[in-house]
């Protein structure tokens, strides 16, 4: 029999992730791994499909959009809090408190997901309670040392000799070389400085901002010296 336009191409079948039940494996650990999230992998007429994630969204600890908006969050408080009003209205949601509200504060959190509506009921998100933090946490200049990159996750290994010695935390690569302007390459070994709160619990709270080169290792970075 003859094909005169040749075999049909089928493209192989693609194993599901294993986490959730609207993407491939393949998508999700891009997905995982930038701030595109899934749906910026995905072609137009899917992107509803995979819109909501888990596995790449802002709201799952780890992923490339939570570490980018846990900078967000903690740049908005230090550089462009909100009027007092707004704060004191966003802290009454996170002690759990009844607040009144006229309409004209909630929307202005909740545009930067600050507040969300469960229930219709106004509540703080995890993202406002990360800006509360870095609203009353003490932020201060702190040596990083890069440990290593991963070109292939866009992450980058750094320790923050003031906050733990030995604990490597990861960063954005691109909010590193987007920061300092050096290429990922030249970033392992590197010294480099950043703003810290590193006061922080466990290396989840701690958000590094404003990275910039540094000629020499600064007096103190080790965090034990008066």
């Amino acid at each position: 029999m003859d094909e005169p336009f040749g075999p049909e191409y089928v493209r192989p079948r693609q194993e599901d992730c294993p986490r959730c039940a609207c993407c491939t494996a393949d998508l999700c650990e891009r997905g995982r791994n930038s701030v595109m999230r899934c749906c910026g992998f995905t072609p137009h007429e899917h992107r509803e499909t995979v819109f909501g994630c888990p596995c790449s969204a802002e709201t799952t600890k780890r992923t490339a959009a939570w570490r980018a908006a846990q900078v967000r969050a903690t740049r908005l408080a230090c550089e462009k809090p909100v009027d007092t009003a707004a704060e004191e209205l966003l802290r009454a949601l996170a002690d759990g408190r009844d607040v009144d509200d006229d309409g004209a504060l909630f929307p202005g959190l909740k545009v930067r997901g600050l507040a969300q509506l469960i229930d219709l009921r106004p509540a703080v998100t995890e993202l406002g309670r990360t800006y509360l933090a870095a609203r009353d946490d003490v932020r201060a200049p702190a040596a990083v040392h890069v440990v290593d990159v991963d070109p292939r996750s866009r992450t980058a290994r750094v320790e923050v000799g003031a906050w733990r010695e030995d604990e490597p935390v990861t960063v954005l690569l691109d909010q590193v070389t987007s920061d300092t302007g050096l290429d990922a390459e030249t970033l392992p070994d590197r010294w480099l400085a950043a703003e810290a709160n590193c006061h922080a619990e466990d290396a989840d709270r701690l958000v590094l901002t404003g990275f910039s080169e540094t000629d020499e290792l600064p007096d103190g970075w080790m965090g034990d010296e008066s």
